[in-house]
């Protein structure tokens, strides 16, 4: 039973809750409406329910007071067996202030335990809209958001979405439940391995775990938490900039069951941080820990555990309010010159044709801007 239909809201939390010897999906989410609970049936054999709470996100200090969220108050529940539900509790922390919702354009049913199928009507990717901003997550959180073959076609999907939305200025990608993504499926690639289809041409068709061959004109933003391997890692590289959860962990996990890198870890992670250090990593599988992702230059920012989202939306707030054909122009120039240019030369000619573009639709407003007073100091406009 899907949580929601096109409803205007954020997700605030979400979480798994054991209580009476049952798993309960909880999410968590502001909405501008009184709160609600809305449970769905029981999923399979599992008996894991979901709820979720809607809290109210008009006042100046949104959802504060419903912390600790007791949910065997929610009045479907409130009068049926509360025994089990009584122990769940969520703390709820609001990630969005008061009057920014977004739109939900997916959503989905709990999950079902780990090894067995998902609950029906559960999508395994859930997309948002925030303004100009795009929020693409993964949700397998039982497989710890492993990619199998439907949620890369809903990766595709949802990437070629954004990238044809010239309403939308920055996406996020991130994982459900608490990890990134612990790369491809491999119970999916032992039990059918008839059905993997791996094209040759690369430029025709998309990479096992979905968007990784794509080029964005616009940037990608990966908010990552939990694990972030394999394949899981390559996707965390097809953004631009990660942002990093201080438990977070990145690795190529699948050198131990001889899984090659054939969705870009071996192209994109030595441009990003030098050959060496990509060798390093490529070679012996380790885990890699925030701070020395940091350090290598593989994170961009190390946050406090559970706050990856929230904090890459807001990167991705400050990064959408900048004049886009501009941006957009050099982040095209730094990426040609990093992969597609063939001599300096050529890389500094591409970044001339390219920022010449805009040099009357953006840079000459904005020089008006700051002959008048506007920005000076670094300020914002």
């Amino acid at each position: 039973m899907a949580f929601l239909s096109s409803q205007v809201g954020f997700v605030v939390s979400s979480h798994v809750c054991k209580a009476g010897g049952e798993a309960f999906f909880v999410q968590i989410r502001g909405l501008t409406a009184a709160p609600q609970c809305h449970p769905s049936r029981t999923s399979g054999p599992s008996k894991q329910r979901s709820f979720r709470f809607d809290t109210i996100a008009g006042a100046a200090e949104p959802c504060r007071h419903w912390s600790p969220v007791d949910l065997s108050n929610c009045a479907p529940w409130r009068n049926g067996p509360a025994s089990p539900l009584a122990p769940v509790r969520a703390s709820l922390q609001p990630r969005a202030a008061a009057g920014t919702p977004a739109i939900v354009m997916q959503a989905s049913s709990a999950s079902s335990s780990a090894g067995e199928p998902p609950g029906e009507g559960r999508r395994n990717v859930i997309t948002e809209i925030r303004g100009t901003i795009m929020t693409i997550g993964i949700n397998r959180p039982e497989a710890r958001n492993a990619v199998n073959q439907e949620t890369a076609r809903l990766l595709v999907e949802a990437s070629r979405s954004f990238e044809e939305n010239s309403t939308l200025t920055v996406a996020v990608l991130h994982g459900l439940g608490g990890n990134f993504c612990a790369g491809y499926d491999l119970k999916e690639l032992a039990h059918a391995p008839a059905s993997i289809k791996l094209e040759q041409d690369v430029a025709q068709t998309p990479g096992p775990m979905g968007p990784s061959r794509m080029k964005f004109s616009k940037p990608v933003i990966a908010a990552v938490s939990g694990y972030a391997v394999a394949g899981g890692l390559e996707l965390s590289l097809l953004a631009d900039l990660r942002v990093v959860e201080e438990t977070a962990i990145f690795g190529v996990f699948c050198r131990r069951f001889g899984v090659p890198l054939i969705d870009g870890g071996t192209v994109r992670l030595p441009k990003l941080i030098g050959l060496s250090r990509a060798l390093d990593l490529i070679l012996t599988g380790r885990p890699v820990g925030a701070q020395e992702a940091f350090q290598l230059g593989l994170a961009n920012r190390i946050v406090p555990s559970g706050q990856a989202l929230q904090h890459a939306i807001e990167l991705a707030e400050q990064i959408s309010a900048f004049p886009q054909h501009c941006l957009r122009a050099d982040r095209n120039s730094a990426y040609y010159s990093a992969f597609d240019a063939s001599s300096f030369t050529e890389a500094m000619q591409f970044e001339f044709d390219t920022g010449v573009q805009v040099v009357l639709e953006e840079s000459v407003p904005g020089a008006n801007k700051f002959s008048l007073g506007h920005g000076r100091g670094g300020a914002k406009l």
